[in-house]
């Protein structure tokens, strides 16, 4: 009986309060909390479509066979609305730079949902130990029969690295299996895991650790329990020399939603080093 109360509660509370007249500023025939909310990228989706001019000012799809679906000059004029304009890393010279270039009639470029060239960053709070610890995961996209779905692709957690501390090459020098270990049936391999904090050393070369196993151990394992959700943001590669990160910003004026927060011009090389944080890119081709 409980659950029904509260359910009768809150419905008069939402029948009480759509009921009493906003009290507003009018524009253009909308009051100012209908223009903000018309305005604002209200989701990640909506950011994409409008975008591509794929969705109108209302929140209408655009129909292929409409004039203004794709259209660049439309686009001109939206996409400096979509970024952050009390930003100094995505105003001036470099954003309408980076508008012209995607909206160029002879290479119009668009996003696309399911390109796997766009992360999700969730900063998240965890506790270890019976103390607040907070966690990035990183997430992509993946196809999966005739759809997709977002999965895990890295994580950072401070206390990885320190697990796996950087040894000069000096140091390193000392620590080795010699290559006739097996003639003494590896007897000397007690060196190597009496040491445990020096372990990987004996590892090849090419070896990084994988701190998305470890974080998936430590789960398992109950060292690690989630908490809760801190902030999302995304970050877009799929435009050929650009990066841009898209942030949420929750302001009562119409530059507010999702917008770009960051924008960078940079080259194929950059690019893939920068994409090394959000994915393992060994298991992820």
């Amino acid at each position: 009986m409980n659950i029904y109360r509260k359910t009768l509660t809150t419905l008069a509370i939402l029948l009480i309060a759509y009921t009493i007249p906003a009290q507003n500023n009018s524009f253009k025939g909308f009051s100012e909390d209908e223009t903000v909310l018309y305005t604002m990228n209200k989701q990640v989706g909506q950011f994409v479509r409008r975008f591509n001019m794929e969705e109108d000012q209302y929140g209408k799809f655009l129909l292929k066979e409409d004039e203004r679906y794709h259209n660049n000059d439309l686009r001109q004029k939206l996409l400096p609305s979509m970024f952050d304009i009390y930003n100094p890393r995505t105003a001036g010279k470099l954003k309408q730079f980076f508008v012209d270039d995607v909206t160029s009639k002879d290479s119009s470029i668009f996003l696309n949902f399911l390109d796997k060239n766009w992360y999700a960053e969730v900063s998240a709070t965890f506790t270890a130990n019976g103390d607040d610890v907070h966690i990035i995961l990183y997430l992509t996209l993946e196809e999966e029969n005739l759809g997709s779905k977002w999965i895990l692709s890295n994580v950072w957690y401070s206390y990885f690295p320190s697990l796996f501390p950087t040894i000069d090459s000096a140091e390193q020098a000392k620590y080795f299996l010699h290559p006739m270990s097996h003639e003494l049936d590896f007897m000397n391999l007690h060196k190597a895991l009496e040491r445990p904090d020096r372990i990987q050393v004996y590892a090849s070369q090419k070896y990084r650790p994988d701190f998305l196993t470890l974080f998936f151990y430590q789960m398992k394992t109950g060292k690690l329990k989630f908490k809760q959700i801190d902030s999302v943001k995304f970050h877009f590669f799929q435009i050929r020399n650009w990066y841009f990160e898209l942030s949420y910003f929750n302001r009562n004026e119409t530059n507010s939603g999702w917008l770009i927060s960051n924008l960078k011009y940079i080259n194929n090389e950059e690019k893939k080093e920068l994409i090394k944080s959000y994915r393992l890119c060994d298991s992820l081709q």
